[in-house]
């Protein structure tokens, strides 16, 4: 079964970084990657998300779907703006550098390209951050520190709620596939692409029925155990925030700040090499 959106318990120093310092890394530097299109920073952003990769243990293989799904959609959107804009370097960095003429208004110039070029580092800064957080993440911690830093806990507890529900979506929508497949109902490559599709739409309705179940069952038992009677409430899987998560903390709202004085340095969002 694939696994999309999962939480994956290793032991590693990222794990035992608290939910909130990581939520807070995650939106410092996303703001710090869409804030700027300065390349090098880019650049630099992506070497230091992969490096967490490699620190969190997360195997390229286990959040495999989730990085096809990124690639196949960054290859689109770069052919959609070469398409309908393929002179779109070319007005932004003021100058205009042939490599060669491909037919009509198509031609291939060094602007575009790295025009291009920063927007795959945009991705790569971006959606590897999010992977890593929801990989890394154990959802009853996250709403533990959330709640620790004022968030309202009936709020943290959806949230927790949420992020566990995702592998029970996916574990419900296995089950089905498998029940189905054992009536005849072929949902693997063997059938036609538009049938096997025809297929899995049957899936929907058992499994938005076996999901309200599953929520009526979850929602009586927080209501016999009068949940949100009392103004606080304890958490089992609470953790202080150490040293490691302070410094994480700054070390992102120093690189937001970087990405900010970037576009002054630059004289805009974009670093121009060609002028």
């Amino acid at each position: 079964m694939t696994n999309l959106f999962n939480y994956i318990p290793k032991d590693s120093p990222v794990h035992k970084l608290t939910g909130a310092t990581k939520l807070a890394a995650l939106l410092l530097l996303s703001f710090a990657s869409m804030t700027t299109f300065d390349t090098r920073f880019l650049a630099g952003i992506t070497i230091l998300t992969f490096i967490m990769f490699g620190v969190s243990k997360i195997r390229f293989r286990e959040v495999k779907a989730l990085l096809w799904f990124t690639f196949v959609f960054m290859v689109l959107n770069n052919l959609l703006i070469y398409l309908f804009e393929p002179e779109q370097g070319v007005m932004l960095y003021g100058a205009r550098h042939e490599i060669c003429r491909l037919f009509g208004r198509y031609t291939l110039t060094q602007e575009q390209l790295f025009y291009h070029l920063n927007v795959i580092l945009k991705y790569l800064c971006m959606i590897p951050l999010v992977i890593l957080f929801v990989s890394t993440t154990n959802p009853s911690e996250f709403a533990a520190s959330l709640n620790r830093i004022g968030v309202n806990y009936k709020i943290c507890y959806a949230v927790s709620l949420a992020l566990r529900y995702i592998p029970d979506i996916q574990r419900e929508y296995h089950d089905i596939s498998i029940s189905l497949q054992a009536r005849g109902v072929e949902m693997t490559k063997k059938e036609k692409l538009f049938k096997r599709l025809k297929n899995i739409v049957t899936i929907l309705f058992p499994l938005i029925i076996t999901s309200m179940a599953r929520i009526e069952t979850v929602s009586n038992a927080m209501e016999l155990r009068s949940f949100g009677k009392n103004k606080k409430r304890t958490w089992y899987e609470a953790r202080p925030f150490l040293p490691a998560d302070i410094a994480v903390i700054v070390v992102s709202a120093l690189l937001l700040v970087l990405s900010i004085s970037l576009n002054f340095v630059n004289g805009g969002r974009f670093y121009n090499p060609f002028v």
